[in-house]
Order: structure tokens, then C-alpha cells, then sequence
């Protein structure tokens, strides 16, 4: 068994969406300075690093992320890649010749490369999902989509693709890094933090191959 992190590390510095507050990582306590233990604080926004989207995120009165199913985000998946793509449009996916009954498919791209070359600038031209891709998406019966930017959607409109896909209960995990996945089958496990009525929560995701 080889288990594969596709998790962005956390850190101060790192790259966050525009707006979203920066990473702050301090020790409040330092063995180092004569104190019992080392205990450190975290500050951070639910949206930092690999993280998943609840339905609260883009949709008025929707759950959080503590109510997403657990068995939603494990289990079979396939990794596709789209190196040459701008963007996840339904003829890109249509090219991908996903297997029918996928139901949880990450995606490749060149924004894989940012993060394998340590990247620390935001890139607004991040490939992802358009409007079109998501209906494909929800018309394929996928359940999870897996993406290696902050965003599902792209940047020139990250409402639509977003709102098409969590109202069909499709699960959007963002900032994986998969520079090192070759294309195939895995075993997905995506455990987001379980913060009650949280709109996104920071996750830790592993592909498993046998």
C-alpha cells in the first residue's frame, strides 16, 4: 500500500485567497523559554490550504461543513489530468473519458506546478471549473470534485460554478496539490475539521494505491 499527501502544508506566509486572512502560527508557550510545554496558536480562515465547501458557503440557509457525509469523501477515485486546459469546461471533461459511475474525480492541471515550485503569489489565472463543467459534472452523477487551486470555480466567476454544484450536493475539495499524481485509480480519504456551522473547514487529503 502507498499512501500519497495531496494536502497543502500550512504556514505563515502561504498563498490565501484575496481577502481571506493570512496564516498566523505562534507559540504561546516554549519549552525553550522555561515553560512546562509547548503550545502554539492558530489563526486562519476555513477556506486556507486543502479545504473543503459546505452548501452554507454559496447557498443562503445551507448546512455546514460538519454535515457533510463522511463516506461522501472516502472511497474509490480517479485522477484525471488536463495540463493543456485554461479551464474545466464540459468539452475538457468530455475529453477526459471519465469512466461512467465516477463519483469522486480529481483533476490535474498546471496549477500543480505552482505549488511543486513553491509558489507564494496568488494566480488569478488558476484553471478551473466553468459554469458548463459544473452541469456536466451534476449531469455525470459525480459526488466529489477535486481541484489543485484554491477555487473550484474560476476567477472571472466564482459564484456560478459553485452554486450549480453544492445545490446537487456535489462536494468541492480545494488546494490539493498533485503535481506528483499520475493519472488512475486511488482510494480517496478527506477528512475536513469538524467545525460546526462552519462554511469550509482546512482538511487532510490522502490517495491510497495498492
Amino acid at each position: 500500500m502507498k499512501i500519497h499527501d495531496i494536502s497543502l502544508p500550512i504556514f505563515p506566509g502561504m498563498i490565501v485567497w484575496p481577502d481571506d486572512p493570512n496564516v498566523s502560527l505562534r507559540r504561546t508557550l516554549d519549552q525553550s523559554k522555561g515553560d512546562l510545554a509547548t503550545v502554539s496558536e492558530l489563526a486562519l480562515g476555513v477556506h486556507t490550504g486543502t479545504h473543503l465547501d459546505a452548501l452554507l458557503h454559496f447557498v443562503p440557509g445551507g448546512t455546514g461543513v460538519d454535515a457533510l457525509a463522511l463516506d461522501v469523501l472516502c472511497g474509490p477515485a480517479r485522477v484525471h489530468h488536463a495540463l493543456d486546459a485554461d479551464a474545466l469546461t464540459a468539452e475538457v471533461f468530455e475529453q477526459m473519458n471519465v469512466p461512467s459511475g465516477t463519483e469522486r474525480l480529481l483533476v490535474r492541471t498546471r496549477n500543480s506546478e505552482e505549488w511543486a515550485r513553491g509558489a507564494r503569489a496568488f494566480n488569478t489565472q488558476y484553471v478551473a471549473v466553468t459554469p458548463d463543467g459544473a452541469r456536466w459534472l451534476v449531469a455525470r452523477g459525480v459526488k466529489v470534485i477535486g481541484v489543485d487551486y484554491l477555487s473550484v470555480a474560476i476567477y472571472s466567476d466564482p459564484f456560478t460554478p459553485h452554486d450549480i454544484l453544492l445545490r446537487a450536493g456535489i462536494i468541492p475539495i480545494e488546494g490539493l496539490n498533485l503535481s506528483a499524481i499520475a493519472a488512475g485509480a486511488y482510494t480517496l480519504y478527506c477528512l475536513p475539521l469538524k467545525l460546526v456551522g462552519a462554511d469550509g473547514a482546512p482538511a487532510r487529503a490522502i490517495l491510497v494505491e495498492a
